[in-house]
């Protein structure tokens, strides 16, 4: 099955080539040129994937994702900028996000990337996983069938790689990961291991999902080591 991206960016040369790199990989393209025609095919379209550079004409491609998010667009987005400050990465990020690239790239990394995030919509796509019990987090229950987090019977509403961390986290609440081996889990061999975009999504999950009962957080940081999930057979 072809998978569809959508790629809004104000430069022909980028949207040209990697509209190239894309379709020789066998995926179905479209482009836009500013933020009011990528909102508009996002909309119509609803493609698997949308990569949007962040400073583009009539809209930016923040007020892009802020939209697509507000209508619980199930599109994946991969935010591309020439703008590489942390700051710039957690806004995006923070606005569910569920990559950043910066500019200047190589092609192949960026299909690499949206590789990666394919395989989650592919996952949403092929319906229940063979292992589709659900899981749970003192109040909050994870349905991994319907790709759903409730907390206290409400629902949460979290990005893809929000729900692919929570998941990921509550499957196994003895580990510690890693920020690379949780890098590695979401997002496959691109991920850059001193990319921060893990500690966003973690900040993330926290804002909508905590306090746990006993006040803490969901997600333990386990200073110079990394995260796991919250335990309540470790509470006192």
């Amino acid at each position: 099955m072809s998978a569809s991206v959508l790629i809004a960016d104000d430069e022909p040369n980028i949207r040209d080539v990697v509209r190239a790199y894309l379709e020789r990989d066998g995926y179905v393209v479209e482009t836009a040129e500013d933020g009011e025609a990528a909102l508009r095919l996002a909309r119509e379209l609803r493609p698997d994937v949308v990569v949007l550079d962040v400073m583009m004409p009539l809209v930016s491609g923040l007020d892009v994702l802020r939209a697509l998010r507000a209508d619980g667009s199930p599109s994946a987005v991969i935010i591309l900028s020439a703008r590489d400050h942390v700051i710039d990465r957690v806004a995006g990020l923070e606005l569910g996000a569920d990559d950043y690239v910066t500019k200047p790239f190589e092609p192949r990394e960026l299909v690499a990337r949206i590789g990666a995030v394919l395989r989650r919509v592919r996952a949403d796509q092929g319906g229940a996983s063979a292992s589709a019990e659900g899981l749970a987090l003192g109040v909050i229950v994870i349905d991994r069938t319907a790709r759903e987090a409730r907390r206290s019977g409400a629902r949460v509403e979290l990005t893809r790689t929000e729900f692919d961390l929570l998941a990921a986290l509550a499957e196994q609440p003895s580990r510690v990961w890693t920020r690379e081996q949780l890098g590695e889990a979401l997002f496959g061999q691109a991920f850059d291991a001193f990319d921060r975009a893990i500690d966003s999504h973690v900040k993330n999950l926290r804002r909508k999902l905590d306090p746990a009962p006993d006040g803490t957080s969901y997600v333990e940081t386990l200073r110079g080591v990394g995260y796991r999930a919250w335990r309540p057979a470790d509470r006192p």
